[in-house]
């Protein structure tokens, strides 16, 4: 008799893995479409220091996105077993706390230069939060990921 188990070779791949990649592809599109027409109204609104702060923004929200759906990936190759979980959330934790002490660092350090346009810079890291929130609803929503992922079925016995 053919045990259940033997029908389906377990892949040890986390089920959001996929759904994290292509967050992380979508994000960088994201960024690059801000940038490109941030760069734009920038350069009209406000010349080169607007130009200047709308790629600042651009990329400050690439890293921004990025740092969240690369630490989840990360945290991925950790959790492999019920013992792990701890290790999975603070490294996911860790990520989101290197965001805010990143965020502070980068405020304090561009405080009062005036080679970009800081509307412009505001502006422009808004739309990527927009942009980031906007992107993880899209593809957790069109995901095809069970509401019960990596569950291991019992196995039939033989009688």
């Amino acid at each position: 008799m053919s045990r259940v188990s033997d029908a389906v070779t377990p892949d040890n791949t986390p089920t959001s893995n996929p759904i994290m990649k292509k967050a992380l592809l979508w994000s960088a599109l994201v960024a690059v479409a801000i940038a490109v027409i941030g760069a734009t109204v920038g350069g009209l609104v406000a010349g080169v220091p607007g130009i200047a702060g709308a790629l600042l923004g651009a990329a400050l929200a690439l890293v921004f996105m990025g740092i969240t759906a690369a630490s989840i990936l990360l945290g991925n190759r950790f959790a492999q077993g019920e013992q792990f979980v701890g290790i999975f959330f603070g490294i996911v934790l860790g990520g989101w706390l290197l965001k805010l002490v990143l965020f502070i660092a980068v405020v304090a350090i561009l405080r009062g230069q005036e080679w970009f346009d800081s509307v412009v810079l505001f502006i422009c890291l808004v739309a990527g939060v927009l942009g980031s929130l906007t992107v993880d609803v899209i593809v957790a929503a069109r995901s095809r990921m069970p509401y019960v992922s990596d569950a291991k079925l019992p196995t039939a016995s033989s009688e």
